[in-house]
Protein backbone atom coordinates (compact mmCIF):
# COMPACT_ATOMS: atom_id res chain seq x y z
CA UNK A 1 0.00 0.00 0.00
CA UNK A 2 1.13 3.44 -1.28
CA UNK A 3 2.22 5.98 1.73
CA UNK A 4 2.38 9.82 1.95
CA UNK A 5 5.20 11.04 3.30
CA UNK A 6 5.68 15.07 4.61
CA UNK A 7 9.78 16.00 4.62
CA UNK A 8 10.48 18.87 6.21
CA UNK A 9 14.17 20.33 5.94
CA UNK A 10 16.47 21.98 8.25
CA UNK A 11 13.71 23.86 10.20
CA UNK A 12 16.94 25.98 12.16
CA UNK A 13 15.43 27.22 14.97
CA UNK A 14 16.88 30.13 16.13
CA UNK A 15 16.42 32.16 19.06
CA UNK A 16 16.63 36.15 17.36
CA UNK A 17 13.81 34.75 14.64
CA UNK A 18 9.96 33.91 15.02
CA UNK A 19 8.79 30.33 15.05
CA UNK A 20 5.48 31.03 13.18
CA UNK A 21 6.44 28.52 10.33
CA UNK A 22 6.05 26.05 12.56
CA UNK A 23 2.41 26.65 13.27
CA UNK A 24 1.70 26.77 9.59
CA UNK A 25 3.75 23.49 8.91
CA UNK A 26 1.60 22.22 12.08
CA UNK A 27 -1.82 23.10 10.08
CA UNK A 28 -0.13 21.08 6.89
CA UNK A 29 0.18 18.11 8.33
CA UNK A 30 -3.13 18.12 10.21
CA UNK A 31 -4.70 18.73 6.63
CA UNK A 32 -2.60 16.48 4.85
CA UNK A 33 -2.69 14.20 7.13
CA UNK A 34 0.72 12.14 6.06
CA UNK A 35 1.75 8.51 7.33
CA UNK A 36 4.96 9.66 7.97
CA UNK A 37 7.10 12.78 8.71
CA UNK A 38 10.55 13.08 8.00
CA UNK A 39 12.42 16.01 10.08
CA UNK A 40 15.70 16.01 8.12
CA UNK A 41 17.63 17.55 11.22
CA UNK A 42 19.34 20.91 12.04
CA UNK A 43 15.73 21.35 13.92
CA UNK A 44 17.70 23.66 15.91
CA UNK A 45 20.52 26.04 14.96
CA UNK A 46 22.63 25.83 17.93
CA UNK A 47 24.34 29.33 16.96
CA UNK A 48 26.28 29.57 20.49
CA UNK A 49 28.11 26.14 19.55
CA UNK A 50 28.99 27.13 16.38
CA UNK A 51 33.20 26.95 16.31
CA UNK A 52 33.27 29.16 13.13
CA UNK A 53 32.13 32.59 14.46
CA UNK A 54 33.55 31.84 18.52
CA UNK A 55 35.62 34.59 18.89
CA UNK A 56 34.38 36.90 16.33
CA UNK A 57 32.10 40.08 16.94
CA UNK A 58 28.88 38.21 16.23
CA UNK A 59 29.34 35.66 18.72
CA UNK A 60 28.42 37.98 21.54
CA UNK A 61 25.65 37.51 23.54
CA UNK A 62 24.96 34.01 22.22
CA UNK A 63 22.87 31.52 24.52
CA UNK A 64 22.84 27.67 24.55
CA UNK A 65 19.83 28.03 27.02
CA UNK A 66 17.80 29.93 24.33
CA UNK A 67 18.86 27.98 21.81
CA UNK A 68 16.92 24.78 23.06
CA UNK A 69 14.17 27.05 24.16
CA UNK A 70 13.73 27.98 20.58
CA UNK A 71 14.20 24.65 19.23
CA UNK A 72 11.37 23.27 22.01
CA UNK A 73 9.12 25.86 20.99
CA UNK A 74 9.07 25.05 17.56
CA UNK A 75 8.49 21.58 17.86
CA UNK A 76 5.62 22.15 20.54
CA UNK A 77 4.42 24.40 17.60
CA UNK A 78 4.71 22.09 14.97
CA UNK A 79 2.69 19.23 16.70
CA UNK A 80 -0.09 21.53 18.77
CA UNK A 81 -2.48 21.53 15.93
CA UNK A 82 -2.71 17.49 15.96
CA UNK A 83 -2.32 17.16 19.58
CA UNK A 84 -5.60 19.67 19.61
CA UNK A 85 -7.57 18.19 17.12
CA UNK A 86 -6.74 15.14 18.92
CA UNK A 87 -6.10 13.08 15.83
CA UNK A 88 -3.67 10.23 15.16
CA UNK A 89 -0.03 11.38 15.24
CA UNK A 90 1.80 9.94 12.23
CA UNK A 91 5.11 7.90 12.06
CA UNK A 92 7.40 10.84 13.52
CA UNK A 93 11.31 10.19 12.15
CA UNK A 94 13.75 13.39 12.65
CA UNK A 95 17.47 12.86 11.38
CA UNK A 96 20.37 14.01 13.44
CA UNK A 97 22.07 17.40 11.61
CA UNK A 98 25.45 18.42 11.78
CA UNK A 99 24.22 21.83 13.95
CA UNK A 100 22.53 18.84 16.85
CA UNK A 101 26.17 17.15 16.38
CA UNK A 102 27.70 20.18 17.36
CA UNK A 103 26.68 19.46 21.40
CA UNK A 104 28.84 15.77 20.52
CA UNK A 105 31.27 17.96 19.17
CA UNK A 106 32.01 20.02 21.63
CA UNK A 107 31.46 17.53 24.48
CA UNK A 108 34.28 15.27 22.57
CA UNK A 109 36.66 18.68 22.64
CA UNK A 110 35.45 19.75 26.42
CA UNK A 111 33.63 16.57 28.56
CA UNK A 112 33.95 19.33 31.56
CA UNK A 113 30.88 20.82 29.76
CA UNK A 114 28.91 17.87 30.11
CA UNK A 115 25.76 17.92 32.93
CA UNK A 116 22.07 17.02 32.72
CA UNK A 117 20.99 20.16 34.36
CA UNK A 118 23.70 23.23 34.29
CA UNK A 119 25.73 21.54 31.70
CA UNK A 120 25.77 20.46 27.74
CA UNK A 121 23.34 17.33 27.03
CA UNK A 122 21.85 15.59 23.77
CA UNK A 123 19.17 15.29 25.67
CA UNK A 124 18.55 18.94 26.35
CA UNK A 125 17.16 18.93 22.25
CA UNK A 126 14.30 15.64 23.65
CA UNK A 127 14.14 14.52 20.68
CA UNK A 128 12.10 11.21 22.66
CA UNK A 129 9.19 13.50 23.49
CA UNK A 130 8.42 14.44 19.45
CA UNK A 131 9.85 11.61 17.40
CA UNK A 132 9.26 8.05 16.94
CA UNK A 133 12.61 7.22 15.63
CA UNK A 134 16.00 9.47 15.97
CA UNK A 135 18.41 8.51 13.78
CA UNK A 136 22.17 10.13 15.10
CA UNK A 137 25.22 10.00 13.47
CA UNK A 138 27.18 7.19 12.96
CA UNK A 139 30.65 7.92 14.05
CA UNK A 140 31.26 11.13 12.08
CA UNK A 141 28.60 10.77 9.47
CA UNK A 142 24.59 11.73 9.36
CA UNK A 143 23.12 8.31 9.80
CA UNK A 144 20.32 6.78 7.21
CA UNK A 145 16.99 5.39 7.86
CA UNK A 146 15.06 3.57 4.54
CA UNK A 147 10.96 4.09 4.51
CA UNK A 148 9.00 2.84 1.68
CA UNK A 149 12.17 2.14 -0.23
CA UNK A 150 13.21 5.89 0.18
CA UNK A 151 16.75 6.52 2.23
CA UNK A 152 16.72 9.57 4.12
CA UNK A 153 19.65 11.11 5.52
CA UNK A 154 20.69 14.86 6.66
CA UNK A 155 22.96 14.29 4.12
CA UNK A 156 24.80 11.39 2.01
CA UNK A 157 28.54 11.11 2.07
CA UNK A 158 30.54 10.76 -0.96
CA UNK A 159 34.19 9.23 -1.13
CA UNK A 160 36.11 7.56 1.60
CA UNK A 161 36.85 10.52 3.68
CA UNK A 162 32.89 11.37 4.49
CA UNK A 163 32.68 14.88 3.31
CA UNK A 164 28.77 15.92 2.17
CA UNK A 165 28.11 14.53 -1.50
CA UNK A 166 26.92 17.53 -3.82
CA UNK A 167 27.66 19.35 -7.39
CA UNK A 168 25.47 21.17 -9.89
CA UNK A 169 23.53 17.72 -10.70
CA UNK A 170 23.27 17.17 -6.69
CA UNK A 171 19.88 14.83 -7.05
CA UNK A 172 21.25 12.64 -9.45
CA UNK A 173 24.29 12.44 -8.06
CA UNK A 174 22.64 11.21 -5.30
CA UNK A 175 20.76 7.90 -6.88
CA UNK A 176 23.92 7.31 -9.50
CA UNK A 177 26.16 6.82 -6.41
CA UNK A 178 23.42 5.00 -3.69
CA UNK A 179 21.60 3.27 -6.17
CA UNK A 180 18.38 3.59 -5.24
CA UNK A 181 16.21 6.62 -3.97
CA UNK A 182 17.50 8.96 -1.69
CA UNK A 183 15.90 12.25 0.20
CA UNK A 184 18.19 14.47 2.20
CA UNK A 185 18.50 18.50 3.31
CA UNK A 186 21.61 20.05 4.43
CA UNK A 187 22.77 21.94 1.77
CA UNK A 188 19.30 24.30 1.65
CA UNK A 189 19.17 24.10 -2.51
CA UNK A 190 16.30 22.89 -4.19
CA UNK A 191 17.33 19.74 -6.91
CA UNK A 192 15.25 16.92 -8.12
CA UNK A 193 15.78 14.12 -10.37
CA UNK A 194 14.26 10.77 -11.76
CA UNK A 195 15.70 7.95 -13.60
CA UNK A 196 14.98 4.27 -14.09
CA UNK A 197 17.93 1.61 -14.21
CA UNK A 198 17.89 -1.14 -17.25
CA UNK A 199 15.39 -3.55 -15.31
CA UNK A 200 13.08 -0.32 -15.10
CA UNK A 201 13.26 0.20 -11.74
CA UNK A 202 12.55 4.03 -10.72
CA UNK A 203 14.84 6.16 -8.72
CA UNK A 204 14.16 9.32 -7.53
CA UNK A 205 16.73 11.75 -6.19
CA UNK A 206 15.68 14.72 -3.81
CA UNK A 207 17.70 17.48 -2.51
CA UNK A 208 15.07 19.72 -0.54
CA UNK A 209 15.72 22.93 0.10
CA UNK A 210 15.56 24.83 3.80
CA UNK A 211 12.31 25.39 6.21
CA UNK A 212 13.69 28.83 7.44
CA UNK A 213 12.22 32.25 6.49
CA UNK A 214 14.75 34.12 7.25
CA UNK A 215 18.21 35.09 6.45
CA UNK A 216 21.13 33.67 8.18
CA UNK A 217 23.61 36.48 8.57
CA UNK A 218 26.43 34.14 8.07
CA UNK A 219 25.27 33.40 3.98
CA UNK A 220 25.21 36.39 3.00
CA UNK A 221 24.17 36.26 -0.97
CA UNK A 222 23.91 32.71 -0.84
CA UNK A 223 20.73 32.81 1.15
CA UNK A 224 18.77 34.17 -2.37
CA UNK A 225 20.19 30.78 -3.45
CA UNK A 226 18.20 28.73 -1.14
CA UNK A 227 14.47 27.24 -1.73
CA UNK A 228 12.49 27.58 1.24
CA UNK A 229 9.67 25.29 1.86
CA UNK A 230 8.59 21.46 2.63
CA UNK A 231 7.96 18.28 0.33
CA UNK A 232 4.82 16.62 0.09
CA UNK A 233 5.45 13.07 -1.58
CA UNK A 234 2.25 11.50 -2.58
CA UNK A 235 1.97 7.19 -3.37
CA UNK A 236 5.33 6.66 -2.00
CA UNK A 237 6.11 2.70 -2.57
CA UNK A 238 9.13 1.48 -3.43
CA UNK A 239 11.18 4.04 -3.58
CA UNK A 240 8.70 5.68 -5.86
CA UNK A 241 6.80 9.26 -5.42
CA UNK A 242 5.11 12.04 -6.61
CA UNK A 243 6.31 15.09 -4.95
CA UNK A 244 4.62 18.58 -4.35
CA UNK A 245 6.50 21.12 -3.32
CA UNK A 246 5.48 23.90 -1.05
CA UNK A 247 7.13 27.01 -0.53
CA UNK A 248 6.72 29.06 3.39
CA UNK A 249 5.12 31.87 0.87
CA UNK A 250 2.42 29.24 0.34
CA UNK A 251 2.39 28.17 3.69
CA UNK A 252 1.83 31.67 4.93
CA UNK A 253 -0.82 32.46 2.93
CA UNK A 254 -3.01 29.73 3.54
CA UNK A 255 -2.79 29.67 6.96
CA UNK A 256 -1.03 32.92 8.41
CA UNK A 257 -4.05 34.99 9.46
CA UNK A 258 -5.88 31.76 11.00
Amino acid sequence: MSKTHLFVPDPHAHPDFHNLRADWLGELIREVKPDVVINAGDAADLASLSAYDKGKASFFGRSYEKDIQSHLDFQDRMWQPIRKAKKKMPRRIILEGNHEHRIKTVLEREPELAGAKYGLSFKDLDFNSYYDDVVEYEGQTPGIIEVDGVNYAHYFVSGVMGRAAGGMHHAYSLISKQHMSCTQGHSHLLDFSSTATSSGKRLTGLVAGVFQDYDSPWAGGVNRLWWRGVVVKRNVEDGVYDPQFISIDALRKEYGQK
